[in-house]
């Protein structure tokens, strides 16, 4: 099989292109992929395929930019001169672009190719029916929020003429079919990125690593985190060491800078900034603890299925995403309410305090993650597209006779 994966790709900064990374990384392991042609979004330094690719050729091609109008354009091109078997595509709402024409835009690829006849599934990481639009960056007028939910059914109808849709969380699957009256939404979930050896649950020498990783500013707030632990600095004789490892979101430039200026009387605070492939391991493997400073989510969590790769404890709001991946993988973790400092404070306490605690709850993240690895997930893709063919020539031959 030659098979497409539109998606971003580091070292690019666009969303998902860790994710990206690692379907990547594991199709390319896969017997049935001969060929493995990832459609990327253009970046200067070049991308990074770092990993074993025994009997597959990659193909890489930089075919898209961030917000820009000419994206569909590029992309048929890219995918017409490679002639791909089959195509995924890693999506979310505003994966092409955070201007509202070009994002839609890109969402129309995955419908044009499913009329050339190509098989074709959307890996869609968010719905729009979970997302509050105020948190996540996009608006706080309500009128234009039902606006926005206007033409984010309209794009989600789009999106669903794709061959088949997968989202990573089964009670969605079920909104959808709902909502939408349709049966090509299946659940593929999320799957953890790596899953290394059991891990070391000791921690390094120096002080306990209290780490958040993500794109921050919309609904990934630092400032409640900051004021937490320097709230529990009062209360403990334990040395922290605050770390935010990750870039501003793209809907809020200069976040980042504004709260490093805000909080640089705060000793032990760190801006990592963005975190490359190769670095991330070392982030997550000193960390003692990883928070979830959240007001809401907008899709299945990556970082908290990283985590468990890592066997890490994790503190998070009990809501949204995170609160069904604790239902429906097995995660766990203490909860806080979203915006207490107190709430946040206090979980973070139990964790800090109680090494058997925090070791109990790394080694029952980690047994999560080893149920999912992403080489499970692309096989369930593979089978997909398989089941796809087969009701293509099907449906042919119901014709023919």
């Amino acid at each position: 099989m030659k098979l497409a994966l539109v998606t971003a790709f580091p070292p690019s900064k666009v969303t998902l292109n860790e994710y990206g990374y690692h379907l990547a990384k594991n199709f390319a392991q896969k017997t049935e992929v001969e060929e493995l042609i990832l459609i990327t979004d253009h970046t200067e330094e070049k991308k990074e395929i770092d990993f074993e690719t025994p009997n597959c050729k990659v193909t890489v091609k930089d075919s898209w930019s961030f917000n820009s109008y000419k994206n569909v354009f590029s992309i048929y091109k890219s995918l017409n001169e490679t002639k791909p078997d089959a195509i995924l595509f890693n999506l979310q709402f505003m994966k092409f672009g955070d201007k509202k024409i070009p994002a839609a835009l890109g969402l129309f690829l995955p419908l044009i190719f499913k009329l050339k006849g190509i098989p074709t599934i959307v890996l869609l990481h968010n719905i729009l029916e979970t997302v509050d639009l105020g948190n996540a960056g996009f608006t706080e007028n309500k009128i234009l929020q039902k606006v926005f939910n206007s033409i984010g059914a309209m794009l989600t109808k789009v999106i669903l003429q794709a061959d088949a849709v997968a989202l990573t969380i089964g009670k969605y699957v079920e909104l959808i079919k709902s909502k939408y009256k349709v049966e090509n939404v299946i659940q593929i979930p999320h799957g953890s990125f790596e899953t290394p050896p059991e891990p070391n649950f000791d921690l390094p020498e120096g002080p306990k690593k209290i780490m958040s990783f993500g794109k921050f500013g919309t609904y990934k707030k630092v400032e409640i985190l900051i004021e937490a632990v320097e709230k529990l600095r009062k209360t403990t004789d334990q040395e922290l060491e605050i770390v935010i490892a990750g870039t501003d979101s793209p809907n809020t430039p200069g976040y980042l800078a504004t709260m490093m200026q805000k909080y640089e009387h705060v000793e032990n605070l760190t801006f990592t900034g963005y975190v490359a492939e190769e670095d991330v391991p070392t982030i997550f493997r000193e960390s003692a603890v990883v928070v979830f400073p959240y007001t809401s989510t907008t899709g299945s969590s990556g970082v908290l299925h990283q985590a468990g790769s890592y066997g890490k404890a994790v503190v998070m709001p009990n809501l949204g995403d995170l609160a069904l991946l604790v239902e429906e993988e097995g995660y766990t973790g203490e909860f806080f309410r979203p915006d207490n400092v107190d709430s946040l404070a206090h979980s973070l306490e139990r964790i800090i305090e109680n090494d058997l605690y925090r070791r109990r709850l790394g080694m029952i993240n980690y047994d999560a993650a080893c149920s999912l690895p992403m080489e499970t997930i692309t096989q369930m893709y593979l089978e997909e597209f398989k089941k796809i063919e087969e009701r293509k020539l099907n449906f042919e031959y119901v014709n023919i006779g």
